[in-house]
C-alpha cells in the first residue's frame, strides 16, 4: 500500500467496520451544484451528449438555503456537471461559507477565469481552485475539451498566480487536474514542465470514468480510453517520468483520492471481491445538484446512464437530514456494502477525487 496523503477531517466521520444502511451523523463534505451549465464539450463528459436535468444556476438565496441545510459542513465543493464560474454569485456564496467557517474549493476549466474573476475569487476567501485540464497542447486540449481555449486557459492561469501574489492573499492554493487516458498519456510529462513553468505547484491525475455498457458509449468515455487496470509498460514509464520531473522541479505529483498516481491506475483493489465496498462516501459526502437533487457521489452521473436511479431525494420537496436515512439512501448503503451494488458503483472503483 503506498503511501497517502490524509484524508480531509470530513471523511474521517464513520469506522469503516461500523457501516450500516443508516447513518447516525449528517454529512461534513458537501458538493453544491452551483450551476449545471458548461461552456465547452468535452468528449469525456455525458453532459455533452445527454441532458440529466434542466438548466439551472442556484442564486444565493437558494445556495444559502440548501448549505443552511448541513449544520455541521466543514468542507464545500462547488461544482457538480457544469462550470461553477458561469454562476455570476458564486464569490458571493464563497463569502458566505467562509463565514460559517467552511474549507472551499471547486474546479473549473479556467476558460473564463479572466482578472476579474481573479480578484474576486482571491478576495472572497476561497481555499483551493482546481484548474480541470488535460492536455499540454493546443491540438490535444481542442480534441478533449470541444474548444479552441488552451492559449486562453494558460493565460488565465499564469496571471492568477500573479493577481494572488500582488493581492497577498496567498490564496487559493491552486492546482491541475488531469483526466489520465490512452489519448493523453503521452502528453502528461510537458503537462508537468507546464505547471512548473507557471508557478503552480501541485498536479494531480485522475482516472477516466465511463458509462460501462457498450450500448451507452460516448466520445472518449469508453473502456477503449481507460487506464485503470490496464497500464502498460510505455505508460507506466510515462508515469514514472512525471514522478522524476516534479521532484526535480519542486512541484507535487499526486493522484485523486489521497494516493499516488501509479497505484491509482494500476487498480490493485480491483482484484479484490467487493472494491466498491470500501467507498465511504454514502456515509460521509453528500451531493446537490442545481435542482435540489440528492446523488450519492459526484461520479455517479459519470458511470451510468440510469441517472432517475441516482436520485435518492430532492432537498426543496424534503428536509436533506430526512432524506439522509430514509429508504433510498438505507437501500444504496446496504447495496454498496454487498456484492451487488448499483451500476454507478460497479464501474467507479475504490479511489477517486477528494
Amino acid at each position: 500500500m503506498p503511501e497517502q496523503t490524509a484524508l480531509p477531517h470530513a471523511y474521517r466521520t464513520i469506522d469503516p467496520e461500523k457501516r450500516g444502511g443508516v447513518c447516525p451523523i449528517l454529512p461534513r463534505n458537501v458538493f453544491i451544484e452551483v450551476t449545471n451549465r458548461c461552456n465547452l464539450r468535452c468528449e469525456t463528459c455525458p453532459r455533452t451528449y445527454a441532458t440529466t436535468e434542466l438548466p439551472k444556476d442556484l442564486s444565493l438565496e437558494e445556495f444559502v438555503a440548501i448549505a443552511e441545510q448541513f449544520p455541521e459542513m466543514e468542507r464545500a465543493v462547488l461544482h457538480g456537471i457544469g462550470e461553477p464560474l458561469l454562476n455570476a454569485q458564486l464569490a458571493e456564496m464563497i463569502r458566505y461559507l467562509k463565514g460559517r467557517g467552511v474549507t472551499v474549493l471547486f474546479n473549473s476549466n479556467g476558460t473564463l477565469l479572466d482578472p476579474p474573476h481573479q480578484e474576486a475569487l482571491a478576495l472572497s476567501g476561497l481555499d483551493e481552485y482546481r484548474l480541470s485540464l488535460d492536455a499540454a497542447h493546443p491540438e490535444l486540449y481542442a480534441k478533449i475539451r470541444g474548444r479552441p481555449y488552451f492559449d486562453r486557459v494558460i493565460t488565465h492561469l499564469t496571471q492568477f498566480v500573479k493577481t494572488i501574489s500582488d493581492l497577498g492573499t496567498h490564496t487559493p492554493r491552486l492546482s491541475i487536474w488531469c483526466m489520465a487516458m490512452k489519448e493523453n498519456i503521452e502528453d502528461l510529462p510537458a503537462l508537468v514542465t507546464l505547471a512548473a513553468d507557471m508557478g503552480v505547484h501541485e498536479v494531480y491525475l485522475q482516472r477516466l470514468t465511463y458509462m460501462v455498457s457498450k450500448d451507452e458509449r460516448y466520445g472518449l468515455g469508453q473502456q477503449e480510453q481507460a487506464l485503470f487496470g490496464n497500464l502498460q509498460a510505455r505508460e507506466s514509464d510515462v508515469i514514472e517520468q512525471c514522478e522524476v520531473l516534479s521532484r526535480e522541479a519542486g512541484i507535487s505529483f499526486q493522484a485523486s483520492g489521497a494516493t499516488d498516481p501509479g497505484h491509482s491506475l494500476r487498480g490493485a483493489e480491483s482484484t479484490a471481491a467487493q472494491p466498491w465496498s470500501a467507498c465511504l462516501r454514502p456515509w460521509t459526502t453528500a451531493y446537490i445538484t442545481a435542482n435540489g437533487n440528492a446523488l450519492p457521489c459526484c461520479i455517479s452521473p459519470f458511470s451510468t446512464a440510469r441517472y432517475d436511479e441516482l436520485i435518492l431525494g430532492n432537498v426543496w420537496q424534503k428536509p436533506f437530514k430526512d432524506i439522509w436515512n430514509d429508504v433510498s439512501y438505507r437501500r444504496w448503503r446496504e447495496a454498496v456494502l454487498g456484492p451487488k451494488p448499483h451500476q454507478a458503483c460497479t464501474g467507479c472503483g475504490v479511489y477517486w477525487s477528494l
